[in-house]
């Protein structure tokens, strides 16, 4: 494997449990995590509780509504 490769595969494998992306990730919609006001993610994301397993390595995550933590806060809103 090409040695400048590795850091980008490394970066990648970071980015994506934390359920963030360049462009933001508004999760999966699957009907037995939706029938629980719930989103599936690859891991939940700041803020949200994890349910269960969405399939088998999808994570159901509802979102959380108090004692919210201030990483849930989405830097790009207002």
């Amino acid at each position: 494997m090409n040695l400048y490769l590795s850091p980008l595969l490394l970066f990648l494998a970071i980015l994506l449990p934390s359920g963030r992306g360049m462009f933001g990730n508004d999760g999966v919609q699957v009907r037995t995590c939706t029938s629980q006001n719930a989103i599936c993610f690859f891991g939940c994301p700041p803020g949200y509780t994890w349910i269960s397993f969405c399939h088998n390595i999808l994570s159901c995550c509802k979102s959380m509504t108090k004692f919210l933590p201030p990483q849930a806060k989405d830097p790009w809103s207002k």
